[in-house]
């Protein structure tokens, strides 16, 4: 499930977005919402706060009441740096301040310039990306572990220890659980590459048979690749 989350204070802008993301996504399997606020108030605030979700942002820089949506943007990043904010504005003069003050801003979108093609084009981006807010959860004697499961780059059994090895985008982690349980529960993206090791195909750059490892987008080498677990897709990296 994807939220458009739009703040606008023009009613009128407001279905005409509205309907935009109808259009845009009605060919798509995408599920999503959308929730429209003209000001920041205690709703908007608890919907930022929540980071269960997956956001699509649509701020318009100016508001009539209330903070603006760059401040409003600012309150998301200060603890989401995740979900996408796209803005719109009647003044391209604020596109240097948006991308001087806020962090990682997808589009800035003119409304009197192609307005509705442009924002279609940026919609169709944000959907073509892979959405999901599933969590992996283990719960054992000395961890509890929450950890999304596009964050996980890989799992490796260490053998000494007999253990599993969870390395994540930003941490690794030691669990007591089962190669082939672990690999039934994070699904089809996920690719036995090794009879000890299976890989987010998400993070995979290329497989190197031959030396036996495979690299990710991190720039990272993983030694952990065996000709049985290639695949007639494989042989074309």
């Amino acid at each position: 499930m994807v939220s458009f989350i739009v703040v606008e204070d023009d009613k009128k802008m407001q279905e005409k977005i509205r309907d935009i993301i109808i259009k845009t996504t009605f060919e798509t399997d995408v599920k999503f919402d959308i929730k429209m606020f003209d000001h920041y108030d205690s709703n908007l605030k608890n919907i930022i706060d929540n980071l269960s979700e997956i956001k699509i942002y649509i701020l318009d820089i100016q508001l009539s009441t209330g903070i603006s949506g760059l401040q409003i943007a600012k309150k998301i990043r200060d603890n989401d740096w995740e979900n996408e904010i796209v803005f719109i504005t009647n003044h391209d003069r604020m596109f240097e301040e948006v991308y001087r003050t806020v962090y990682n801003v997808f589009a800035f979108i003119e409304k009197f310039h192609n307005f509705e093609p442009r924002l279609k084009r940026t919609i169709k981006k944000l959907l073509n990306k892979k959405y999901d807010n599933k969590i992996f959860k283990y719960h054992g004697r000395n961890i509890d572990l929450e950890v999304y499961y596009h964050n996980i780059l890989y799992v490796y059994r260490d053998t000494d220890e007999r253990k599993l090895v969870i390395k994540t985008t930003t941490n690794t982690y030691i669990i007591g659980m089962s190669l082939q349980d672990i690999l039934k529960e994070l699904g089809p993206r996920f690719k036995q590459v090794h009879r000890s090791c299976i890989a987010n195909t998400d993070y995979i750059e290329s497989y190197n048979w031959k030396e036996g490892y495979f690299k990710l987008t991190t720039g990272e080498k993983v030694p952990y690749l065996n000709k049985s677990y290639r695949t007639r897709d494989d042989k074309k990296c």
